[in-house]
């Protein structure tokens, strides 16, 4: 179940240019004031979904001594930028006025009580071009082997255990010089060292900006220019909500580059191939963005209209489809829509329990038990289709259909899941546990290649306690997303990778599986 998940981050840049670019928008009053920075914790609020653990701002203007200036803190957004009392937030705001700005919001593996975790990362320096900001938004496959190297090669100490730290030693290296260097030749040196997921967005104390997206492409950047003010985000939403009009998506390996004050888009490596995380559309995003032009509610909407496609229980008057709140509810409207069965939320969420993956193991079960009230005046005596967008552990969705029995009493459940099995984890920015913890791969056969069978359905429906579970299969991802199958990641529901690192690290939690070892060694 995706809110078993642990996701990634969000990122967004702001900047006031020299020159107008195009017409301008609603938010040219911030360039007109010369602070484009108070956008930003607006911006990080549409944003909130991608996390919730931490949030920070780095700001650069002329003028004040700290050029370059960073405030962060653990927190949703509304805590750390204090968005309830008006007067609060702008006296926390003011002393970071400026006409450049990047912010983060942040989900976390670790340290998720630690500030020090908190991004932006800033590093000083005497030098202009070596003083900078950053924040980061993935994960690098190669981080144990990036971490090694620095330590033996060039004796670094690090005091975070996050690839986010490889990332700052790394870009303090590249900036090493006597002169400022080309951001284009440091992001190209970064790409040759880099295996993973990285979308950079970049401030330093000369004013130069970049927001660079890593050439595979799988993390999503949007990007827009309206009058005077660039922007750019992880989604298109926290720039739609700006006001602005012509939001495009970065190439996978280019970078939006500012510098003396004037804009330009540069490609920093070349993109031999696409490899977009599909889970950006079936859970992650916010519903109302648009990501490399596939709109996030369609592509739900038409995973429902293919599980309905696919759909091979008779149907009768008792049928009811009921939504697992809330990210499957488009998916489930239109399976519903599709049969000709009413879509009723039966399951009410509570909103003031927090997502079960950040609880321990051992609280895990009963934290998922509070999250959902069935409602029996709904479920009693019906046949329920339950539609979900993933399975991961599958102890919400036991947990869930336990409730469901026990109180609304229905005749049957039957899950339908909006994406295919998760057989293997993540190595690009989401953490789904290891391959022990996850609950499909004990089913899938040698060989499986994304497409369940009828048999191992039957037998994973056994296991839950339910009449019966469909999935999708591979090949339909990349019809209800609307993208060539060749532009996808597909590593969770293949096993099969599409950077080297990836394919080391699943080789090696294979074997650490099968020695019966626990804990992400593959790490």
């Amino acid at each position: 179940m995706a809110d078993e998940l642990r996701h990634e981050c969000g990122v967004v840049a702001l900047y006031g240019l020299s020159r107008s670019a195009s017409k301008a928008g609603p938010a040219s009053r911030a360039v007109r004031d010369g602070n484009v920075a108070a956008l930003v914790p607006r911006m990080l609020l549409d944003l909130q979904n991608r996390g919730q653990l931490a949030a920070g701002i780095s700001t650069y203007a002329t003028g004040r001594e700290q050029l370059l200036d960073t405030y962060k803190d653990v927190g949703t957004v509304m805590d750390v930028f204090r968005m309830t009392a008006p007067g609060k937030h702008q006296a926390l705001m003011a002393p970071y006025a400026g006409s450049a700005a990047i912010g983060h919001t942040r989900y976390a593996t670790c340290g998720r009580d630690d500030r020090r975790y908190a991004q932006p990362f800033e590093r000083h320096h005497g030098r202009l071009w070596e003083w900078f900001s950053f924040a980061f938004n993935g994960n690098l496959a190669n981080f144990p082997d990036l971490r090694d190297r620095l330590k033996k090669e060039n004796d670094y100490h690090f005091a975070l255990d996050t690839d986010t730290e490889i990332l700052l030693h790394k870009l303090a290296h590249g900036l090493r010089a006597d002169r400022p260097r080309s951001l284009k030749s440091l992001l190209a040196s970064l790409s040759r060292a880099f295996d993973g997921a990285y979308n950079i967005a970049f401030l330093d104390a000369m004013g130069r900006m970049f927001v660079a997206r890593d050439p595979l492409g799988m993390r999503p950047m949007c990007w827009a220019v309206q009058g005077r003010l660039f922007a750019a985000a992880s989604e298109s939403v926290a720039l739609s909500n700006l006001g602005f009009q012509k939001i495009q998506s970065l190439e996978p390996g280019q970078a939006a580059i500012v510098e003396d004050g004037a804009l330009r888009l540069e490609r920093f490596a070349p993109a031999r191939r696409r490899a977009h995380c599909f889970f950006e559309w079936i859970y992650f995003s916010n519903v109302a963005s648009t990501l490399d032009g596939s709109g996030v509610y369609l592509a739900r909407a038409r995973s429902g209209q293919r599980l309905a496609e696919w759909e091979d229980q008779a149907l009768d008057a008792d049928c009811i489809v009921v939504p697992v709140p809330d990210t499957a509810k488009a998916a489930a409207d239109a399976f519903g829509y599709h049969l000709g069965l009413p879509c009723i939320e039966g399951i009410i969420r509570n909103r003031y329990v927090g997502r079960t993956f950040i609880q321990s193991g051992e609280t895990r079960g009963d934290n998922a038990r509070r999250k959902y009230t069935p409602l029996p005046e709904v479920l009693k005596d019906k046949r329920v289709f339950l539609v979900e967008d993933s399975i991961v552990r599958s102890t919400t969705l036991s947990a869930l259909v336990e409730q469901i029995r026990t109180v609304g009493r229905p005749r049957e459940i039957h899950v339908r899941v909006a994406c295919p099995p998760i057989v293997a984890p993540c190595f690009y920015g989401i953490d789904m546990s290891t391959l022990g913890e996850l609950f499909a791969p004990k089913f899938a056969p040698r060989g499986y290649t994304g497409n369940p069978s009828a048999a191992m359905q039957a037998r994973m429906a056994h296991t839950l306690g339910i009449e019966s579970l469909r999935y999708l299969s591979v090949e339909d991802l990349a019809w209800c997303l609307q993208i060539d199958a060749g532009s996808l990641c597909t590593g969770c529901v293949t096993g099969k990778y599409p950077t080297p690192w990836g394919g080391k690290l699943i080789r090696t939690a294979r074997r650490n599986h099968g020695r019966g070892k626990t804990g992400r060694t593959y790490e």
